[in-house]
């Protein structure tokens, strides 16, 4: 993981948000996967905060989208916002 990286959550009874900062990499990537599968599984709705993110590698973009499966989100259920939502979205 980038040394400057980490997610700070903020959940109720139906969404879930995560403000990501710092740089975003491969194993950025597999720590947000990891937060999506222990907590948003029970969520109807995940929104991604980008406007922390200083970098976005282009490995971890394309690990985090092809790990995206494994969590169970589905596209319907997850946003992502910030001025960074370009760089991060498909």
């Amino acid at each position: 993981m980038a040394a400057n990286f980490h997610i700070v959550t903020d959940h109720s009874a139906d969404d879930l948000r995560l403000k990501l900062d710092g740089d975003f990499d491969g194993t950025s990537a597999f720590e947000l996967i990891h937060v999506l599968k222990k907590i948003g599984r029970r969520k109807r709705r995940i929104i991604i905060d980008t406007n922390g993110l200083k970098r976005i590698y282009p490995f971890g973009r394309e690990t985090f989208w092809k790990n995206l499966g494994s969590a169970t989100v589905t596209n319907r259920r997850l946003v992502v916002t910030g001025k960074n939502d370009h760089r991060l979205a498909p």
